[in-house]
C-alpha cells in the first residue's frame, strides 16, 4: 500500500510548526538511510511513497519530538486536516453540514490511499460510524492519525465538542478499522 507525498508534507509542517524549523532535520536523522533517500530532498504532494515510511515518520516523530506521548498522532491528524481542507481539498468541507463532509469519505479516502476503501453510516442527527476496509497495510499510529484528521474536519464544518471512539482496529487484531463519531451543532 502507498500513501500520497501530500500526508508526508503534512507530517513536515507539522513538525516544523510545532518544534521548530530545525525539528524535521532530527526527525530524518533518525530515519534509516533508505528513507531518507525515498523522501529525498523534496517531497512531492502528488507522487506515492510507501505506507510503511509514513508509519516509521510517525513513529520517529513520536519517539524524538513528542517523548512518547501518542497523543501527538491525533494533533498530527488535526494539523493535516487543516491543511489539505483549507487548500487542496477544500471542496471536501460543507460548512454548516458535518454529515455531508461525512459522506464523501469514500471519494476523500482515494485521494491519500491507492488500495482499500472507506465507508460512512450516519447514526443520528449529529453521529455516524466510518469503517475502513481492504487496506493492505494498517497502523494503530495511522488510526488516530485519522481520528485527529476526521475530527478537525467535523470542526471545521461547523461540529461542536466532536468526540470519536475506535472500535476495532486492525493493527490491534479487528477485522476492519472502525470509529464511532458524535458531535453537537
Amino acid at each position: 500500500m502507498e500513501l500520497r507525498g501530500l500526508v508526508i508534507q503534512n507530517r513536515k509542517k507539522f513538525v516544523e510548526d510545532t518544534f521548530g524549523q530545525d525539528a524535521w532535520q532530527k526527525v530524518l536523522d533518525n530515519l534509516p538511510q533508505a528513507d531518507r533517500e525515498t523522501i529525498g530532498d523534496l517531497i512531492l504532494a502528488a507522487k506515492w511513497y510507501p505506507f510503511e515510511l509514513g508509519e516509521r515518520i510517525d513513529r520517529t516523530i513520536v519517539n524524538v519530538l513528542g517523548g512518547g506521548k501518542e497523543k501527538v498522532f491525533e494533533d498530527i491528524g488535526a494539523k493535516s486536516a487543516r491543511q489539505s481542507l483549507t487548500k487542496m481539498h477544500s471542496s471536501f468541507l460543507t460548512p454548516g453540514d458535518p454529515q455531508a463532509f461525512m459522506k464523501k469519505l469514500d471519494v476523500m479516502y482515494k485521494f491519500y490511499y491507492d488500495t482499500g476503501r472507506r465507508e460512512y453510516e450516519q447514526t443520528g442527527p449529529t453521529s455516524g460510524v466510518m469503517t475502513t476496509h481492504d487496506a493492505k497495510t494498517f497502523s494503530a499510529s495511522d488510526c488516530l492519525t485519522v481520528i485527529g484528521y476526521h475530527k478537525e474536519a467535523l470542526r471545521m464544518c461547523g461540529a461542536r465538542n466532536v468526540e470519536a471512539v475506535e472500535e476495532e482496529c486492525r493493527a490491534k487484531g479487528g477485522s476492519c478499522c472502525r470509529y464511532r463519531f458524535k458531535w453537537d451543532m
